[in-house]
This record gives C-alpha cells, structure tokens and sequence, in this order.
C-alpha cells in the first residue's frame, strides 16, 4: 500500500533521503552493548543506531513481540513462561537470527541485553559463524556503582523507540514528554534502588565473564561522563 508522504515537510524528506544514501556506502558492523543498569546505553544506542545505519536489538523487546504476534519461536517462549521457565537461550538465539535477517539490519546490528552469560556469547558466535559472519566490537560502559542508583531512579524512557531521559542529567525539553514525537514517558518498574542492587549482584557474576570471552573485541568506556564525551569515545572506538 502506497505510503501518503504529503504532509512529511519536504527538508524532512530529503534528509531521510540523503541519510539513506549514505548508508549505502557504510561497512557492516556487530556491536554488543554492555553495562549495568543506568550505564547510560539507552541514551548512546540511538546514535549508534543512526550514524553506523544499524537495527537495534533489544532482546526483551524482541521476545515480548514474537509472543504477541504467535510466532513459532514466539510461541514457543511462552510455553516456557507460562511453565514458569526461563526462556532458552536457544529461543532468544533464533530470535536474533530472524531479526537481523531483515532488511534494516543489512549494515548489521547492536545487541542490547544479549549475551548474559559466556553460554549465551558462545551460541551467538555459533550463529554468526553459520553465516560468516562475527562480532566486530563490544562496547563496555563503565560506571561504578555508586553513581548508578542515581542514574536509574531518575530515569524515564520512552517505550517505542527506547530514548531515555533523566530528570536531572538529561531531562526532557518538557517534562514527562518524548522530545521528538511529544508521547508521554514512562518510569519501568525494575527503576528502583532495591531492584537495581539485585541487578548489579548479577550483571557483575554473570556479564562480566562475557568481557572476558569478547577481551580482544573489548572497548572499555569511561561512562560516568558527559553524554557527548561518551559519544566521541564511541566514535572513535567504532572509526
């Protein structure tokens, strides 16, 4: 069905166009993002997403899809919920395997949430290498803990596209609203200081191995700085 694009301002249409121009010419590139909670890869990962014409991938989101719409996989995840199992990494594997083989994926993608654990690292290596293809770089937001109970309970995200604000260190233009398409923003439940110190207990025993297994793809990243600071590192990390 023919999309209506009379009301998209002309300046708007072109950019979008000039934008996609220039993806053609960009290289492919696999990016795992990770950090704990509040590291603030919700705020790089659309940035990322844009400049390097990438899908992002954020596997909880992807597993709440594929049980919506019933898929196979999608299908077979919520037996396992329902169960009260956890879904097999085999599950979230077929899941990223289906996602990236669509075409806002061909310049490849950022795995946000995924891998957890070395197991889980190993499968998608597995995966990948079927296809020949492999992880370029992992990006490793460093914060310590201290500054993070701060960072998530002043959090807010808007859920379509996963922007992320603060109220203090990054707040909305105006408040309780998504800057750039004006729907309000959301507090996530888990963004809490009891929860988070659980979290942190986590990521710290089972990612942090994850770096280990990825040690010479690692970019470590001084995350606790200003958000164009970040940025830049990234940049430059993925030049």
């Amino acid at each position: 069905m023919p999309v209506d694009l009379s009301e998209v301002p002309t300046d708007e249409l072109m950019k979008e166009i000039q934008h996609r121009l220039d993806c053609t010419t960009k290289p492919e590139k696999r990016i795992i993002l990770i950090g704990p909670p509040g590291c603030g890869k919700g705020t790089q990962s659309p940035r990322i997403k844009y400049e390097h014409c990438l899908c992002h991938l954020a596997t909880g989101d992807m597993l709440r899809a594929a049980v919506a719409a019933k898929t196979p996989l999608g299908l077979e995840a919520k037996k396992a919920m329902d169960a009260g199992a956890l879904v097999s990494d085999d599950i979230v594997v077929g899941l990223i395997e289906e996602a990236t083989q669509r075409a806002e994926c061909s310049k490849g993608f950022i795995l946000d949430g995924f891998p957890r654990t070395v197991v889980q690292a190993r499968k998608l290596d597995e995966m990948l290498a079927k296809r020949g293809q492999a992880i370029d770089k992992v990006l490793n937001f460093v914060v310590p803990d201290s500054l993070l109970v701060e960072r998530v309970v002043g959090r807010w995200v808007h859920p379509a596209s996963g922007r992320s604000y603060h109220e203090k260190f990054a707040p909305p233009k105006v408040a309780g609203v998504d800057d750039t398409t004006g729907e309000p923003l959301i507090k996530r439940k888990d963004d809490n200081a009891d929860t988070l110190k659980a979290r942190l207990g986590a990521f710290h025993s089972q990612t942090a191995p994850v770096i280990e297994h990825y040690a010479r793809k690692v970019v470590a990243l001084k995350a606790d700085r200003a958000q164009d600071e970040v940025a830049s590192a990234i940049a430059s990390a993925l030049s």
